[in-house]
């Protein structure tokens, strides 16, 4: 507790007006948000990479953040550090009553899809009673979509089956197609999009994270492109000289050498 404290010193020392930083002064929720977003996509980045060093220093950068944005809330007198700190403790204790509830609840320990369950029972207080209420529409477009079909699956509007979402996919591109031989700009963005939503469905229905899919294909095209870029560059030639053909003949020889 010695060093949360003396975080939250530093933080209410660089927003004081009088000494403080003036860049820190400045901030809003809305102007540091989007660093809140940037550490945690650092923090997952690390744990990727298997660097718990860096992923100790993203964590702290991360919790910066949380520290950054109760402080502000302290000066408008909204809450606070240990506000955020006991709401939190509280709503795991509620949500894990196999864990934290009477003997009874913990003799019966964990049941499949309590957790969901807890979360409806908290969501339904709010003015919002969709399905799809409290799903944040800042959350990145695949997990937003993810989360959208999934909670649309709870209470039945879903494929019985992956085939459907299959069948769901073809239907799509084709209508991508038609928006592409017409050249109809809006029409184009909007099927390319109802194409990526049922391919997130099918990541869904085959229990993978369409995130993590992505975030390694990317890893694995710029881990091929390199060693291309670098085996072009060793023979004393340019990768832009090379024909389509070419390229591709190095892109296959890239595959077998980095996988």
């Amino acid at each position: 507790m010695d060093d949360i404290n003396k975080l939250l010193e530093v933080m209410k020392k660089l927003r004081d007006p009088d000494s403080g930083c003036p860049w820190d002064v400045e901030q809003s929720f809305a102007t540091i948000a989007p660093y809140t977003i940037e550490e945690a996509y650092e923090v997952a980045d690390a744990i990727d990479r298997e660097d718990v060093d860096d992923l100790r220093d993203e964590l702290g950068d991360l919790l910066l953040q949380v520290v950054f944005h109760a402080q502000i809330a302290a000066e408008a007198g909204h809450f606070d550090f240990d506000d955020v700190a006991a709401g939190i403790a509280e709503k795991m204790i509620r949500r894990h009553p196999h864990v934290f509830g009477s003997a009874s609840e913990r003799e019966a320990g964990k049941v499949e899809g309590s957790w969901e369950e807890i979360k409806e029972l908290e969501r339904s207080g709010g003015d919002d009673t969709s399905e799809l209420a409290g799903i944040a529409r800042a959350l990145p477009a695949l997990k937003r979509a993810q989360k959208l079909g999934k909670r649309a699956g709870r209470v039945g509007f879903d494929w019985p089956d992956r085939q459907g979402v299959h069948a769901k996919i073809q239907e799509e591109l084709v209508e991508l197609e038609k928006a592409a031989g017409a050249r109809d700009t809006t029409g184009i963005e909007e099927e390319f999009g109802d194409m990526l939503f049922a391919v997130v469905n099918l990541a869904r229905h085959l229990e993978i994270d369409p995130e993590r899919a992505l975030r390694g294909a990317n890893r694995k095209f710029e881990r091929r492109f390199r060693d291309m870029e670098t085996a072009i560059a060793g023979n004393g030639k340019r990768i832009k000289d090379f024909s389509l053909e070419a390229l591709d003949q190095e892109w296959r020889a890239a595959k077998k050498r980095v996988g």
